[in-house]
């Protein structure tokens, strides 16, 4: 898989991409991620790239034709599968959208910054619009690389244990299990004994009943939502 970033502060993209499970999917070619400085798309001399907005208000807005430039310039020798703008009104990420992005051969990252991105390169060149919560970031820098982890990990070979991802929290629409490692009593508490049984059947159904309550618990949308699949 492809994934070009966008960005008028790239440097904020650098180092996460080149530590632990992401540098060695690259490493592997697995996964290629290219990061995209958008001030050289400008003809500006100042390398400028945003500007106030029209009807006045507080901040700045990317403009449309550095924007422009740039996804016409990535575009012309790949074919992106999507073309994804992060943005805190976007439809909200998660876990499925993650799955089915991952089956995907070549992504574009739009991360805007400042007040946004000019409406007119949404309404022309983003084929979808996505948001990490319900809150705001100074950019859509810190999205995309969330995007490009969750995306990443799903894609096979990424990750050592093929079947790790398969039981993350969310993947079957129920929270993850509790996790215990040695030793076995820590600070007079103990791992629960179903876990040193070897009876991997039983450690199974235990770990399953385990997801269901905490999920039931912490999210009910979530149990309500794996109740209907049960039913179908």
């Amino acid at each position: 898989m492809r994934i070009d970033i966008l960005s008028c502060v790239p440097e904020l993209l650098v180092s996460p991409l080149n530590h632990s499970i992401l540098k060695r999917a690259q490493e592997k070619k697995i996964l290629e991620v290219f990061i995209h400085n958008l001030r050289d798309y400008t003809t500006d001399k100042h390398r400028t790239v945003d500007d106030y907005p029209y009807g006045g208000g507080p901040g700045m807005v990317l403009m449309a034709p550095p924007l422009a430039a740039a996804i016409k310039s990535l575009s012309q020798n790949i074919h992106y599968d999507e073309i994804i703008y992060l943005t805190p009104d976007g439809e909200t990420f998660n876990q499925k959208m993650a799955n089915q992005l991952s089956l995907k051969k070549n992504l574009l990252l739009i991360a805007g910054h400042y007040k946004g991105i000019d409406q007119r390169i949404r309404d022309k060149y983003v084929t979808k619009e996505i948001s990490i919560g319900d809150y705001v970031l100074s950019g859509g820098e810190l999205p995309a690389l969330v995007l490009v982890d969750a995306i990443g990990r799903l894609i096979p070979g990424v990750l050592g244990d093929e079947t790790s991802a398969l039981s993350d929290s969310f993947q079957n629409l129920l929270l993850d299990a509790p996790c215990y490692t040695r030793p076995a009593i820590f600070e007079n508490l103990r791992v629960p004994e179903i876990l040193l049984s070897g009876n991997h059947e039983k450690i199974e159904e235990w770990r399953l009943q385990q997801s269901i309550e905490k999920t039931k618990s912490r999210r009910p949308d979530l149990y309500h939502e794996w109740e209907k699949s049960m039913l179908l």
